[in-house]
């Protein structure tokens, strides 16, 4: 498990290579919700998601390996296009599995970074079979999307930044998937912050929420909702962090989410992915005192979908 010299330590290793995305807030978003929030603009990382911190920090830590035989990894996007593009910085090849549902935004971004792309069935378990077998044939590296140590750290760097620059956060809204995020923020809290931390999930993917009251890991093979980075379930590594570090999971139902996106758009002028507006959905559903923070997780959607006229 992360130590807080290991997220130190990551925050100085990807450094050179991550934008120090901004902290701000918006007083019309404050007026709306009754609450006093700061926002960790994530969707402005480089590859559009906080993904870029932990892909950087496992290839840097696992350089030789990658730059010998490439890295590999299963994804629906972000991660896939994040570790395409870390991988593209050491000069390693990365092959990325990704569901043949991806939305076409997230399979351009994979590809624009370079990284060499199997389609596979929109399921954990196909995923995982489909990135075995090419392991095999490749010799690649597996730098799994959330269940990784070395991930987990370098996702920590987002709330390492944002309690470091407003260590007066007592509330903290992160988007929950595979867990990553959630159990980087979590120990980055209890290392350097004294806030409590609440996982957003979808309640078409509420293996989080079931696994955190019931005390056992859920699994979850398919899910419908659209927050398509939100889909998968909690990794080995990720759930006892969020079991023993995080004070709530809240769900949100589709119609909470998309409200929530329109709300960023409108009150911040920020453009959100639906996974990012779960936890703004949920800052809106939940009332509190004290200062909030809301960690905007990537704003990597299909913008063509949108008509002007």
């Amino acid at each position: 498990m992360p130590t807080a010299q290991d997220i130190e330590s990551a925050a100085q290793r990807i450094a050179p290579f991550i934008n120090r995305t901004p902290s701000f807030s918006s007083l019309r978003f404050n007026e709306l919700s009754g609450g006093d929030y700061i926002f960790k603009g994530e969707h402005l990382q480089l590859t559009g998601a906080f993904k870029a911190r932990g892909a950087m920090n496992a290839v840097l830590v696992n350089k030789e390996s990658a730059a010998d035989s490439g890295v590999i990894t299963h994804s629906s996007g972000n991660h896939g296009a994040a570790l395409a593009w870390a991988a593209s910085q050491v000069g390693a090849k990365a092959f990325i599995i990704m569901p043949s549902n991806a939305p076409k935004s997230k399979i351009a971004a994979v590809e624009h970074y370079g990284g060499i792309i199997t389609f596979c069935e929109p399921n954990l378990e196909a995923r995982e079979t489909t990135a075995s077998k090419v392991q095999k044939e490749t010799g690649a590296h597996l730098i799994h999307p959330y269940d990784n140590y070395d991930i987990i750290a370098g996702q920590a760097t987002a709330t390492y930044e944002l309690l470091k620059d407003n260590p007066e956060i007592e509330h903290l809204f992160v988007p929950v998937g595979g867990g990553g995020l959630l159990s980087g923020a979590a120990l980055a809290n209890y290392f350097f912050g004294n806030a409590k931390i609440y996982g957003c999930e979808p309640e078409l993917a509420r293996d989080a929420h079931d696994g955190f009251l019931t005390g056992k890991r859920v699994i979850v093979n398919n899910s419908d909702t659209i927050a398509d980075g939100l889909k998968t379930s909690l990794g080995k590594k990720n759930f006892p962090i969020i079991k023993s570090y995080v004070s709530q999971i809240i769900l949100l139902t589709e119609k909470e989410i998309e409200n929530g996106w329109h709300t960023c758009l409108e009150t911040t002028k920020q453009f959100i992915e639906p996974s990012a507006a779960t936890g703004v959905a949920a800052a809106l559903k939940t009332q509190l005192t004290g200062k909030c923070g809301i960690l905007l997780c990537g704003g990597n959607m299909d913008v063509r979908k949108f008509a002007l006229r």
